[in-house]
C-alpha cells in the first residue's frame, strides 16, 4: 500500500452510483473507517452526479488514468466489466483491490484476488495452499456475494458436526441486479395491477408476484448461470477445509433481503441448543421471532429463527434465516480492509 498519514487511508469506489456503492459509502461512514479521502467513481454518464460523503457535499468523477492515484483501498461495486477493465490499474498504482463485483473471483490467474471472509477466520482452518485468508502479500482480495457467505457460513458451523448432508436453498431478490431489477419489479407490479402487460427487459420472465425457478432465454445472466457460480465461489472457499453443500436458487418476488433454508442431515441426533450456540459464536443472531426481508433491512449479520427437527427424517434439522444482501456483503468488504489494516499497524 502506499505510505500515508498515520491511520488515514484514501478509499476509491467504482461504481459509487450502483446499490452495492452507495452501500460501501455508507458501511464505511458506520464503521467509522479511517479514511481521509473517499473518492466516488463511476461511468462517464454518471460523472458530476451530487451526493455526499461523510456528511460532506462530494461529486461522482469520472474514472479516468489517474483516478487511483495515492489510493490505498480500491472497492470494485459497479459492474463487472468496470472491475475487469480497471482493477490492474489500481494494483499498479499501489492500491489494495476489494472486488465485490464477483467478476475477478472467476478467473484463474496468479494474479486473482483472494477471496476472503473474516468472519469466518475463526473456525475455518487455513488453505492448504499459499493462498491463505487474508494473506499479507496479496494486493487484490475478493468479498464474495451475500449467497456464498451465507452457504460457507453454514457450512462453516455445521461442518464441526460432520453432518451426513447439506443443502442451501436460497432465494435473491431483485436487487441482486441492482437498480435495474428493482425497477423491474416495481413497472412490473405497477403493470399488472393496471391489467397491461409487465415489462421483462430484465428477467425476461414475469417475476412479480410470482417465483421462477428460471428466467427467459433472453436474460443475462441466467439463474442457472447464478446457481453455479455461487456454487463454484463456495467450492472454491470451502476446498480442502469443509465439506461442500448443495445449492439451488429460486428467484423471489421482493426487492431487498436474501431469505433461505437449509436442510441438515447428521449421522447421530445433535442437540438443538448446541446448534444454534454454535451460530451464536460466530456472530449469527438467533431469536425467537422468525426473521423476514423486512426485519434484517440494515442489519450487518445473518438471522437465523429457531432450528427445527425434521418431522420425518431422524437426525435432520431445518434453518430459516435471512440477511440483508447489501449490506451483508459490504460489511465484509470493508472488514478485509479493516483486518489488513490490523495487520501493518
Amino acid at each position: 500500500m502506499p505510505a500515508g498519514p498515520l491511520h488515514s487511508y484514501r478509499v476509491a469506489i467504482v461504481g459509487a452510483s450502483s446499490l452495492r456503492g452507495k452501500e460501501i459509502k455508507q458501511v464505511l461512514e458506520d464503521r467509522n473507517f479511517p479514511s481521509s479521502d473517499v473518492v466516488l467513481l463511476d461511468e462517464s454518464v454518471m460523472a458530476g452526479t451530487l451526493t455526499e460523503a461523510a456528511g460532506e457535499p462530494t461529486f461522482i468523477r469520472a474514472l479516468q488514468e489517474d483516478s487511483f492515484e495515492r489510493a490505498h483501498f480500491v472497492f470494485f461495486a459497479g459492474t463487472p466489466r468496470d472491475a475487469e477493465k480497471n482493477w490492474l490499474a489500481a494494483r499498479k498504482a499501489g492500491a489494495t483491490v476489494i472486488d465485490l463485483t464477483g467478476a475477478l473471483a472467476a478467473t484463474d490467474s496468479s494474479d486473482s484476488p483472494t477471496a476472503w471472509i473474516p468472519s469466518l477466520d475463526s473456525v475455518l482452518p487455513p488453505r492448504s495452499s499459499s493462498s491463505t485468508n487474508g494473506a499479507p502479500h496479496s494486493a487484490a482480495y475478493s468479498s464474495p456475494p451475500a449467497p456464498a457467505i451465507i452457504a460457507c457460513t453454514l457450512s462453516a458451523v455445521l461442518g464441526a458436526y460432520q453432518p451426513r448432508s447439506l443443502a442451501v436453498l436460497l432465494f435473491p431478490p431483485v436487487s441482486e441486479r441492482d437498480l435495474p431489477g428493482v425497477e423491474e419489479l416495481e413497472s412490473q407490479t405497477s403493470s399488472l395491477l393496471s391489467f397491461q402487460e409487465p415489462p421483462k427487459p430484465v428477467f425476461d420472465a414475469q417475476v412479480a408476484f410470482n417465483m421462477l425457478g428460471s428466467y427467459g432465454e433472453s436474460s443475462k445472466p441466467s439463474l442457472a448461470d447464478t446457481r453455479n457460480t455461487v456454487a463454484r465461489d463456495v467450492a472454491r472457499y470451502l476446498s480442502g477445509r469443509f465439506s461442500v453443500p448443495a445449492i439451488q436458487l429460486v428467484q423471489a418476488p421482493v426487492f431487498y433481503g436474501l431469505a433461505f433454508s437449509a436442510y441438515v442431515e447428521f449421522a447421530a441426533p445433535e442437540p438443538i441448543g448446541q446448534l444454534e450456540s454454535a451460530f451464536a459464536n460466530l456472530g449469527v443472531k438467533i431469536g425467537d421471532a422468525p426473521p423476514s426481508n423486512i426485519s434484517v433491512a440494515g442489519e450487518t449479520e445473518i438471522h437465523l429463527a429457531r432450528i427445527q427437527s425434521d418431522p420425518n427424517v431422524a437426525n435432520a434439522v431445518w434453518l430459516w434465516g435471512v440477511a440483508d444482501n447489501l449490506r451483508l456483503p459490504a460489511v465484509n468488504a470493508v472488514r478485509i480492509a479493516e483486518a489488513l489494516i490490523a495487520k501493518t499497524s
